[in-house]
């Protein structure tokens, strides 16, 4: 058995009281510290300590976990388009939400303004916390090209330059089910260079980002497993 349950759902204990497993969980920081903790791509190694802090060469970082996919369920935004889909097919989809595939880590320090996390949920109205349009602002900071999230990427620099470049970062966290084999990022909605919305803007869009974002999660928990197998 594969010492991280990619099956696990950290929201579980956590619904009722709507507190957050990102700040709280014990188990959450673990999995996050044995999977983070190994060699980057120029071959030092990042190690993470029960706190998702670390201090070598490398520099001083802390982090933290953020859950990066979003069901939309509370978003006033989206409320007339969730009110028209049947409940139960929410269930599953929030529980493959809560699980490790849809969680990943940024630094936690403030440096000037928000933090990255905070950024690309709900401040900025250009990414509206989706992950695929956070990864294609990573990846044009990497290609220096500007992006709605170039502010916060630019002050957050020392943290990219861990992983050399745009396929190096994509690989460390295992998130090569969100990029082609050309390391182009596999958009959960149709993408129009962040130009509208990034909601799902009726049923249909929803259903689409429901079943695009379901497939990543489920693909990066297998390939997760698959690492802690080899690794841990």
């Amino acid at each position: 058995m594969s010492i991280i349950d990619v099956n696990h759902d950290f929201w579980k204990n956590y619904r009722s009281d709507y507190k957050d497993p990102d700040q709280r969980d014990p188990l959450l920081r673990k999995f996050h510290r044995l999977l983070w903790s190994k060699p980057l791509p120029n071959g030092k190694v990042l190690t993470l300590d029960e706190r998702l802090q670390h201090s070598s060469e490398l520099g001083e970082f802390s982090f933290s976990s953020d859950s990066f996919m979003n069901t939309y369920l509370n978003w006033k935004n989206c409320k007339s388009i969730i009110d028209q889909i049947p409940k139960n097919e929410f269930e599953q989809f929030y529980s493959i939400l809560s699980t490790i595939g849809a969680i990943t880590i940024f630094p936690s320090k403030r440096i000037g303004g928000n933090t990255i996390n905070v950024e690309r949920g709900r401040s900025n109205g250009k990414i509206g916390d989706r992950m695929d349009l956070t990864l294609e602002c990573i990846k044009r900071h990497y290609s220096g090209e500007s992006s709605p999230m170039s502010d916060v990427l630019e002050r957050y620099a020392s943290f990219f330059a861990l992983f050399d470049d745009f396929r190096g970062y994509v690989d460390f966290f295992l998130m090569q089910d969100m990029v082609d084999d050309d390391y182009n990022v596999r958009f959960f909605l149709k993408f129009d260079d962040f130009r509208s919305s990034p909601l799902p803007q009726n049923v249909e869009e929803y259903m689409e980002y429901k079943e695009n974002a379901t497939a990543f999660v489920n693909s990066r928990n297998i390939r997760i497993k698959k690492w802690a197998e080899e690794n841990l």
